[in-house]
Parts: structure tokens; C-alpha cells; sequence
């Protein structure tokens, strides 16, 4: 039964938060509040690595809205990752706008190039699928590695933001980033709340049964898909805007999902914690043992390994399934209503 359309049971409430998630509340709006402040008395390298790690968690976020909640697993998101890097770049370099404000745009750009590119993925299914939109990367990476005007294969310099000084670049692209990441996370969480993300839920769990049951399956994929790619680009424009140089090969690497999905799988996927997490153990870990090559590769597999041997929903799903916690509650629980001594039967 859809709890957010059933009546209450007179002995019943609907429970949509918890005290973890209230608590957790108060705590999240403190530390936004705080970084808000960073800029003023922080370091310039707190502020770029911080915008490494939201570039790192949005994209994460986004393919884990797509794979662990709506059930397309994908392995193409470089794909509009890039495509809103490089419009965000020629916005700035060729059409005068401040590369700030073509951050969303290229974000939005992003989103609606996956309408097209939906026509041709969604003739696609399971293992099929996520190959093709490998595919569907490639010829985008190929593509703008054959236009000179963006510097080809060897890509260019983001090159409008030449005249603001670098303190002020760095500030403005800090509060960006923490920006997006607030706006990921309340859109993200407000939409999975909505009777969409149990729609949504119900598509992942079983396709034709939600179908069966009137959920517009195929308009719900396409929302989800487009809001994915829409987030992608927006990760894409923000890593870029930080980096101030773009190229085919790093905007479509195809390491940019194999880095999502070895987040979302070592937090937790199918959990809105699980992409913050893994974000911080991934970036954890590139930033103390990337110096030793291999081995440090050779560890996130075996970390990628462990997790889905003995920890199969995620390090943050295990602390969620052993002692409740839940920082973003999604789901809706039936708990008894207690009543008050004076309401209470005599005898």
C-alpha cells in the first residue's frame, strides 16, 4: 500500500524522519554555515581540494540516483560529465559570459542533450545498456577531439578568467561548489521523498509490476536520466572551472565512472549517504597513498573486493542496517501511536 495515499490507522502515525535525522539536521545547516566561511580564514588548498571532493560527490550522487535508485546502471555519465565542461569553457571563452554563471548553464545544456541521447540508450537493456552509453561517451570525446576550436586533442585554457585576480577566482569557485553541493543534496532528497522516488523505486524494484500498477515507467526513466546527466554536467562545469584546462581524454574518461561506482559501492548504494562517504574515503585515499602507484590501485580494488564480500550494502548500509542510522530517511514507517494516561481504557 502507498503510505502517502493510505489513511492513517487511528492507533498508528507515519513516520518520516528520525531523531538521528533531525539531530543531523541541526548539525548539517552548523558546518554549512562554517564553510561558508572558509574563504575568510581558511587556505586556498582547503578550498580546492573541498571543490575536488563536491565535483567527486555530485557525480557520485548523480549516478547513484540513476543505478542504485532507478535502476540503470551506466557507465557512460563521463559522457555529459564532459559536455557541460566543455559548454561551460566555450560559453566563457567565445561568448563573453562570466564561466560562474555558465556553470548551471552548462549543467542545463548537459540535461538537454540527454533527451536526444535517451532516444538511443533506452533501445537498450541491462548489460547492453551500460555499454552503450560507454559507446555513446566515446563518440562524444571523439567528436570534440576534432574540433580545433577547443584545441582538438589536446584541448584548451579556460581562458575567461583571466582578469580576476586568483584569490577571488578560488573564493567564488569554492562557495559554487559548496553551493552545489547543498542544492544536490535537498533536490536529491526532496525528490526521493516524493511519491516520484517511490515511483521511481518501484520502476528499480520491478519494472513490469509498476507498469502494471499505472507508474509512467518510460516518462519516469527519461526524468530520472535527464536529472542524472543534468548533475553530471554540473560536476563536469565545476571540476573545470576549478581546473582552468579542459581536454577530450580527461573531460570522457571512462575513470570518471569507475570512480562513481567504486564510491557509491563502498558507501552504499541505493542511500543518499553512501555517495558522501565513498567520496571522502576515495578522495582519503588518493590524497595520502596515490604516491605509490600500483599499489595504491591495486588497494582500491581490494577495498572495492572486501566491501562486496562482507559489506554488500556499503560501509554507511551496514552502520544503517546494525544501528539505525539514517542522516536522510526516504522511507515511510507504521509506528504505534502512543496515547496519553489520561485518554487511556480504565481496567
Amino acid at each position: 500500500m502507498n503510505l502517502s495515499t493510505a489513511p492513517t490507522h487511528p492507533e498508528f502515525d507515519v513516520i518520516r524522519g528520525t531523531r538521528v535525522s533531525r539531530a543531523a539536521l541541526g548539525i548539517g545547516i552548523a558546518l554549512v554555515l562554517i564553510a561558508a566561511s572558509l574563504p575568510f580564514w581558511g587556505e586556498s588548498s582547503w578550498m580546492r581540494e573541498f571543490v575536488e571532493i563536491a565535483c567527486y560527490f555530485i557525480f557520485a550522487m548523480m549516478w547513484n540516483l540513476l543505478a542504485g535508485y532507478g535502476g540503470m546502471v551506466s557507465i557512460g555519465q563521463q559522457a555529459f560529465f564532459g559536455f557541460g565542461g566543455y559548454v561551460m569553457l566555450m560559453l566563457g571563452n567565445f561568448a563573453g559570459i562570466n564561466p560562474f554563471v555558465a556553470i548551471p548553464l552548462g549543467a542545463l545544456a548537459a540535461g538537454l542533450v540527454a533527451i536526444p541521447v535517451s532516444f538511443v540508450a533506452f533501445r537498450l537493456s541491462g548489460g547492453y545498456f551500460a555499454i552503450g552509453t560507454w559507446v555513446i561517451a566515446e563518440v562524444f570525446r571523439l567528436s570534440f577531439a576534432n574540433v580545433s576550436a577547443v584545441g582538438g586533442g589536446s584541448g584548451t585554457t579556460l581562458t575567461a578568467l583571466r582578469g580576476i585576480d586568483k584569490a577571488t577566482r578560488e573564493s567564488t569557485t569554492y562557495w559554487m561548489a559548496l553551493a552545489c553541493v547543498v542544492a544536490a543534496i535537498a533536490l536529491v532528497y526532496l525528490f526521493l521523498r516524493s511519491k516520484r522516488g517511490l515511483a521511481l523505486l518501484a520502476i528499480r524494484d520491478n519494472e513490469v509490476a509498476a507498469e502494471s500498477q499505472g507508474v509512467p515507467v518510460a516518462r519516469m526513466k527519461l526524468a530520472v536520466y535527464v536529472v542524472a546527466a543534468f548533475g553530471a554536467g554540473l560536476a563536469g562545469a565545476l571540476y573545470f572551472v576549478g581546473n582552468l584546462r579542459i581536454s577530450p581524454d580527461a573531460a570522457f574518461s571512462v575513470n570518471w565512472s569507475a570512480f562513481a561506482i567504486f564510491m557509491v559501492v563502498i558507501g552504499g548504494i541505493g542511500r543518499i549517504e553512501g555517495p558522501l562517504v565513498g567520496a571522502l574515503i576515495f578522495w582519503a585515499l588518493g590524497k595520502f597513498f596515490s604516491d605509490y602507484g600500483t599499489w595504491y590501485l591495486l588497494g582500491l580494488g581490494l577495498l572495492a573486493v572486501i566491501c562486496t564480500l562482507f559489506f554488500k550494502q556499503g560501509l554507511w548500509g551496514y552502520a544503517q542496517e546494525r544501528w539505525g542510522l539514517s542522516i536522510f530517511p526516504v522511507r515511510r514507517q507504521l509506528v504505534p501511536r502512543v496515547r496519553s494516561p489520561s485518554r487511556a481504557r480504565p481496567g
